[in-house]
């Protein structure tokens, strides 16, 4: 590849007073375009390099001295303190007792207290304002003429007063600076503030280019708690908790015509983490917020417009009530959008955006330790080897569906202790523009069958649902939508009302996975007889339902699994002890389980009907099995976990079920490689997953190309047909 095709699509964290290393990777990584991250700055001599800036605002913070005369406007959350049992005829509680008090401060206003609650536990009702009270000097409350034995709780407001990636900023990096609240631009003080804020900022910086808004105004959940042994309290990417105040609960009020209560939020202490099924109340509160964020959003896009610069949104932190993939969010006038990954899925969630550029932003990030604790560029780090790791599965996605831009943050100056990072970047780089060079060529293959994953959210939680892999690896679809983002397949999300407005229509293959009454599997929406109706038809018709771990499962029927029927099998929660089980031998489809696949768990589960064929078992318990439905079929895993083998036998079950062959033209032979086939570009990609030396055969355009791969390595090949 010649120089002039090894620059752009780049974006480099610059950093004054290293402004020789900053100049001097631009030019190696190829980069077009240098960026200021948290806690650093860019230099006049940066500046004036002849690339492109970006600059890094976050829009809600870095105001304090406007904040701190304005401490009612900081953005707030409801907080729940732990059950106390009343063991005498009241029981008392310290408000922060449980709570980081350098994140939270009570908010006892007179409109913040007419949403506190108090509640018994354990008869789950609401203790009436008169029986308790409310010391605002130690900021206790006591609940007087208790039951005996019963349990109880305070729910109440709380300004947030420190702002949460500051918070892990410090945290992580050992600053010493004042530490940054947030602001609600909620109030129309505070808007007017933020849209005087943003035209003198624009006007103070005429170098930049885009403006990277690191989201826009509430932040994901993240409570911290008081001991450091239980410090993260609750965690949710997705969450609206923070998106509270007593004006949106009043505003809320008067659009809506009721009002919402703290334990609408709190829900008992769980909170309503998006991996649940949501209800009424809470599609009310995200509309209601995606309503605000957006009307008053585009007014500050439409600055940054008005003074010639692009505006793009980070798709992290504070980006709640944004929804990249809600009907609404191209009324912003987003001219890019950023996404920080770690994974294939993570990739794909940033690519099927409807904006005009999607960049990336890749780990390991430029701080001394990663987000998941690696010593990352400390002395005993290895930054070279976590970005080849997280590369591996970002490239995989972005061979399916592209990507304009990628990028670092952080601190640049740490790459000098590592030089063979810098060397591995560059060559990442390089192979990044290779694959997005081929992707202008044309679309590359799929196969036939068109996927769809069935879940509560649908398309508004595409590709997961809260979190990052590491943090939401314990659910089977995450495994799945990271097995799919590589895969040579179309891949859709619905959710159940979808299925009601004619989706199957344009689906080969739904897949529904996930433990019973979460968001994944659906909960009680399975209740809905019309929805099991349209699938039963569906399947019937020549449709494949693949169920994984508690697929449709539901109490109240005589299945537990409400596509027992279609799947052949059903888990037994204890009531069919006392019931016969249909016996089994275990049978083989030819190429259908590659060598090293396999599926864990399983137990309860029972053949319905003994007909469906088991093809993995464990002790008697059915782990796979397919059984036939009139034209279509069912498919049942009792659980999945992503690894080589286990992808390529998603991709056969997919192929096999939409009755299509699985020796298909366009796949590898090694399972630790995979490739894409541009046929407009005439270009074959083969790529190698591991850290050692493949071999392998790809059959495309009736030729089969062998491969001898280096590790990690991506090699285009010419196909001349």
């Amino acid at each position: 590849m010649n120089i002039e095709n090894r620059k752009g699509g780049f974006t480099l964290p610059g950093e004054a007073g290293y402004e020789e290393l900053t100049l001097k990777l631009a030019k190696q990584w190829g980069a077009d375009v240098i960026r200021d991250s948290d806690g650093t700055e860019l230099s006049r001599e940066i500046l004036d390099a002849g690339y492109g800036i970006y600059s890094t605002i976050c829009i809600i913070r870095d105001h304090n001295d406007w904040a701190k005369k304005n401490m009612d406007k900081l953005q707030q959350t409801f907080l729940v303190t732990q059950p106390k049992t009343a063991v005498e005829e009241s029981v008392s509680f310290r408000l922060m007792e449980d709570f980081f008090e350098g994140q939270f401060q009570v908010n006892d206003s007179e409109n913040a207290m007419k949403y506190w609650q108090v509640y018994d536990r354990t008869s789950n009702e609401e203790i009436s304002r008169e029986k308790w009270s409310y010391d605002r000097e130690q900021k206790t409350v006591k609940v007087n003429k208790t039951a005996l034995w019963h349990k109880y709780t305070v729910s109440f407001l709380a300004y947030r007063i420190w702002e949460e990636i500051s918070m892990y900023n410090h945290t992580t990096n050992g600053w010493d600076k004042e530490h940054l609240m947030q602001i609600d631009p909620r109030y129309p003080e505070t808007q007017k503030y933020m849209l005087g804020w943003m035209k003198d900022w624009c006007e103070a910086h005429p170098d930049t280019t885009v403006v990277r808004f690191t989201s826009m105004f509430y932040n994901f959940v993240w409570m911290w708690g008081s001991s450091e042994r239980n410090r993260h309290l609750f965690t949710d990417w997705a969450s609206y908790d923070f998106t509270v105040s007593p004006l949106a609960l009043d505003e809320f009020e008067k659009k809506y015509g009721y009002s919402m209560t703290a334990e609408d939020f709190v829900n008992k202490g769980k909170f309503h983490v998006t991996h649940m099924p949501g209800d009424k109340k809470k599609a009310d509160w995200m509309k209601f917020i995606n309503d605000f964020v957006i009307q008053f959003g585009k007014k500050l896009v439409k600055i940054v417009h008005d003074y010639g610069k692009e505006a793009y949104v980070f798709y992290d932190d504070s980006w709640v009530g944004n929804e990249p993939y809600g009907k609404n969010f191209e009324k912003f006038g987003f001219d890019g959008i950023i996404k920080a990954v770690f994974s294939g899925f993570e990739s794909r969630l940033c690519s099927g955006v409807r904006v005009k550029t999607h960049e990336l932003r890749l780990h390991p990030y430029l701080f001394p330790t990663g987000v998941d604790g690696s010593p990352s560029f400390l002395a005993d780090g290895d930054p070279k080897a976590e970005a080849q790791r997280y590369w591996k599965d970002v490239r995989r996605a972005i061979l399916r569906q592209p990507v304009d831009r990628i990028g670092l943050g952080g601190y640049l100056h740490l790459v000098e202790r590592k030089p063979e990072f810098a060397d591995y970047m560059e060559e990442l780089a390089d192979d990044f523009r290779k694959i997005r060079e081929l992707h202008k060529t044309g679309a590359p293959m799929n196969f036939r069958p068109r996927v769809a994953v069935l879940h509560y959210w649908g398309r508004l939680r595409s590709w997961t649902l809260s979190g990052h892999f590491h943090e939401t690896y314990m659910h089977d679809l995450i495994h799945i939508n990271e097995s799919l983002s590589g895969l040579p397949f179309e891949v859709s999300f619905i959710n159940f009302e979808d299925v009601k407005k004619g989706a199957l229509d344009q689906i080969d293959v739904l897949i529904n996975a996930g433990a019973a009454g979460t968001a994944w599997s659906g909960g009680d929406v399975w209740k809905d007889c019309e929805i099991v109706e349209r699938l039963t038809k569906w399947v019937h018709d020549g449709g494949a339902f693949i169920g994984v771990n508690e697929p449709s499962a539901v109490d109240g029927y005589d299945t537990y699994f409400r596509m027992a029927h279609i799947l052949g099998v059903d888990k037994d929660t204890g009531a069919r002890v006392c019931h016969g089980k249909w016996k089994f031998t275990a049978e083989e489809i030819p190429g259908l389980i590659p060598e090293g696949a396999g599926i864990k768990s399983g137990e309860g589960m029972y053949l319905t009907d003994g007909s469906a064929r088991v093809l993995l078992e464990n002790e008697g318990q059915p782990l796979l099995t397919v059984h036939s439905f009139g034209r279509g079929c069912g498919i049942y895993l009792s659980s999945y976990r992503i690894c080589p083998a286990n992808t390529r036998m998603l991709q056969n079950l997919i192929l096999f079920g939409a009755g299509e062959k699985m020796d298909q033209e366009g796949v590898t032979s090694n399972l630790n490689t995979e490739c894409a086939y541009f046929p407009d570009g005439h270009a074959l990609v083969v790529i190698n997953n591991t850290d050692t030396e493949q071999e392998t055969l790809v059959k495309v355009e009736g030729k089969e190309i062998s491969c001898r791969l280096k590790a990690y390595q991506t090699e285009v090949i010419n196909i001349f047909l």
